[in-house]
């Protein structure tokens, strides 16, 4: 009969302890003892563990290259992409602790529950209103533009929920609607061919929205694609607060 081979590297003989969460909402980290091998992933480490030691543990992963994000979780307990994190620049006196991203309800050992994070993207008015319909001609727009600038500033946003996960805030306010989705909203804002501007201050300014936000900027300072939701946030501040005064005003 066949037994899994383990892989093997000419020399090697190190191995590091891996406590990786395992269950629900209520389960506990478990630890594994896993090869150490050069240029090695926190990914490829979770990846040995369903290969070779337990084909029921869960977790998410697609591309493997920091494209899609969807293999976050958290590791010594900061928020990182998997793939793109290397086992030498985080094990720490040859142990690495790995768990389901913060802040979301855990589904099943290292996959979170999305749900919650997607429904508040919407609730921040992320969804895009066209000004025009496909009918009429395409309207030019320059790229050099100060509104296109600042709305291109959050594009590369892919919803991995890193700093969701990483957000003080969030963890202290359920209602919050937190970094990502508030980007977005910034990101609307300041596009000249969405047509629910007005919508999306009155989506942000109100419980849960962007002056919940404290500016502590763990959200900037964790984001792997290096965008700065803070100051996206700081910029719905300003407009909620003008448009508050200009209504005041009369």
């Amino acid at each position: 009969m066949k037994t899994r081979q383990e892989p093997r590297v000419d020399g090697q003989s190190e191995t590091m302890d891996v406590s990786v969460w395992r269950g629900g909402e209520d389960g506990a980290y478990q630890t594994y003892q896993v090869p150490a091998y050069e240029s090695q992933t926190i990914l490829d480490v979770v990846s040995w563990i369903q290969q070779y030691e337990d084909p029921t543990l869960t977790y998410r992963f697609a591309c493997r290259v920091g494209m899609c994000g969807s293999c976050a979780m958290m590791v010594n307990g900061a928020p990182r992409w998997t793939c793109r994190t290397h086992v030498k620049k985080v094990l720490t006196d040859g142990a690495i602790q790995v768990g389901p991203l913060r802040n979301l309800p855990v589904i099943k050992d290292l996959a979170a529950d999305m749900d919650p994070f997607f429904d508040k993207w919407v609730a921040a008015g992320g969804v895009h209103t066209p000004s025009a319909s496909r009918d009429e001609p395409i309207a030019p727009v320059d790229p050099d533009g100060d509104d296109r600038v600042t709305a291109s500033a959050g594009i590369e946003c892919i919803n991995c929920s890193v700093c969701y996960a990483a957000c003080d805030t969030v963890a202290g306010n359920d209602d919050y609607l937190g970094p990502a989705a508030l980007q977005r909203a910034w990101t609307l804002y300041n596009d000249t061919k969405h047509d629910n501007r007005a919508g999306i201050l009155e989506a942000v300014s109100g419980a849960g929205g962007c002056h919940n936000c404290h500016s502590m900027g763990s959200c900037t300072f964790y984001c792997p694609n290096e965008l700065d939701p803070m100051a996206a946030i700081a910029g719905l501040k300003r407009e909620t607060a003008r448009s508050f005064f200009r209504r005041r005003k009369g």
